[in-house]
């Protein structure tokens, strides 16, 4: 069963949509999925991937539009260069909160990913039992950059921008402008979340499992590799052939599977 409902978070409203059970009242019940989008996502763009892993496993799932995605309020432009760090450290416990999710597994697709990196190492982070990362960032890269100076161009010169409103509606330019002019501004080749990792491993075996595309043209392999080497043992990592920047859309099967598979040994734990 799908419902749209929008949640509250610090006077502004959220879109939301809540799959299968309702989040357990009971401590030792199981986990919610909590679903974070990519950096031009929302609710929609996830298409039906929610719904099928939260069958699979039997778990409920929540999906949201950030701040000036989908239909969720707008945010203000411009957006600084810590936007995600506001959505890991403020946005995201509040929202938990609102929800009444106390226990979650957190499934991030790139600014997602690194949105959930930050929610776990820089908060308390209670009843986080782990985290699914799908081309994740801790650091910029060259080739990141230019994929999105490439993006920046199609936008001004296609018709990108009428595809982009038939999810995002009056947000459109927030989404991509809020998304864009961070990551390409000055002062974002020093952007870095590696001092985030030490503070999951603080917090005991958090599994993680990361999943990254070979021909991702925003990240390589190496951010995979420091995101194992700050987490530990507790991370591992899918590297995909053939598979670019989302994985549960162009090798979905394979996906599902592999995040199935995490999410099974994290509850039967």
């Amino acid at each position: 069963m799908r419902v749209y409902d929008g949640i509250e978070v610090a006077g502004r409203r959220l879109e939301c949509e809540w799959l299968g059970p309702a989040p357990s009242a009971d401590p030792d019940g199981p986990p919610t999925l909590v679903f974070l989008h990519e950096g031009l996502g929302c609710v929609a763009l996830w298409r039906d991937f929610p719904a099928k892993l939260a069958a699979a496993t039997g778990l409920g799932g929540f999906v949201y539009s950030r701040f000036g995605y989908g239909g969720s309020d707008p945010c203000a432009l411009p957006r600084p260069i810590t936007y995600m760090h506001d959505e890991g450290l403020e946005v995201l416990p509040a929202l938990l909160a609102a929800a009444g999710i106390s226990k979650a597994i957190l499934v991030g697709h790139s600014d997602g990913a690194s949105i959930s990196l930050i929610y776990a190492g820089g908060t308390a982070a209670p009843g986080l039992m782990g985290m699914i990362l799908e081309a994740p960032h801790v650091f910029m890269e060259d080739i990141n950059a230019a994929a999105i100076r490439a993006l920046r161009e199609t936008f001004a010169t296609t018709d990108l921008r009428a595809r982009m409103a038939k999810y995002h509606g009056d947000n459109v330019d927030c989404a991509f402008r809020g998304w864009s002019e961070p990551w390409l501004g000055e002062g974002f080749e020093t952007w870095n979340l590696e001092e985030f990792l030490p503070g999951i491993c603080a917090k005991g075996p958090v599994p993680t499992l990361v999943i990254q595309g070979a021909d991702d043209e925003y990240g390589t392999i190496a951010q995979c590799r420091s995101i194992e080497a700050g987490i530990g043992p507790a991370a591992s990592t899918l590297f995909l052939p053939k598979c670019g920047h989302a994985p549960h859309q162009e090798r979905p099967d394979q996906t599902l599977t592999a995040m199935v598979a995490h999410i099974q040994r994290i509850i039967q734990t």
